[in-house]
Formats: structure tokens, sequence, C-alpha cells
């Protein structure tokens, strides 16, 4: 916790204020998080947190960050599994395929010219 800047702890004290009132079933809105953050002696976290917080953190929202842990983060390795439904992985990698394809912008020259140029 020593190494985290005021504004990490201010996030983590809200965060866990926000998870404590969703697990109580209880109402989140920016003045339950800050009469809980009063209750648990974390007077110095900026004003502002608690509303950020109870805007976005819908009891939905709050339930699907428990679900799917690790957010968006990057493509795992995945490791290789055993015999088994191998058409299945063979789609997968056909949608990927398909979906880095259209994810890619057309070259486009800046100067309007189609024809390659001298460069």
């Amino acid at each position: 916790m020593d190494k985290l800047s005021k504004a990490q702890k201010d996030e983590m004290a809200v965060s866990l204020a926000a998870l404590a009132l969703y697990d109580g079933d209880a109402e989140v809105t920016s003045g339950q998080i800050t009469a809980l953050l009063e209750a648990t002696d974390n007077t110095e976290v900026e004003a502002f947190y608690p509303i950020i917080f109870a805007n976005f953190l819908t009891p939905d929202k709050i339930a699907e960050l428990i679900a799917t842990p690790g957010g968006a983060g990057g493509a795992g390795g995945g490791g290789g599994g055993a015999g088994g439904g191998g058409g299945d992985a063979a789609e997968e990698e056909e949608e990927e395929m398909v979906e880095e394809e259209e994810m890619e912008a057309p070259a486009v020259d800046m100067f309007g010219g189609d024809d390659g140029g001298d460069y």
C-alpha cells in the first residue's frame, strides 16, 4: 500500500466501499460510498471519486466485473488442449482472421494518387 499514489489509494478505497455496499445489497450511491468511507476513517478521499464510481458502477456492472475478472486484458497464450473438438478451434481461428481483416485500415496515398508513385 505504501507504493500506491494518493489517487490509487483513493480509487481502491472507493472501489472496496462500492463492493461492500453491493455485497450487502445496499444501494451504491455517492452518498452511501461517502458514508462508508467516513465510517472506515477514509476521510481524505477526494470528493469526486464517490460520484464517479457511483455513476459508473451500477449493480449490473458490478456483477459483470465480478463474473469476468481481468477485464479486457491481453490475449493469454491458452494452453494446447488434447484432442477433442478440433472443428471448433478451426472455426474460432477463422472468425479471428475475419475480424482482423475487417479491422485493417485501407492503404491510401495521402496525395490522392493510387499508382504507387516514385517512392
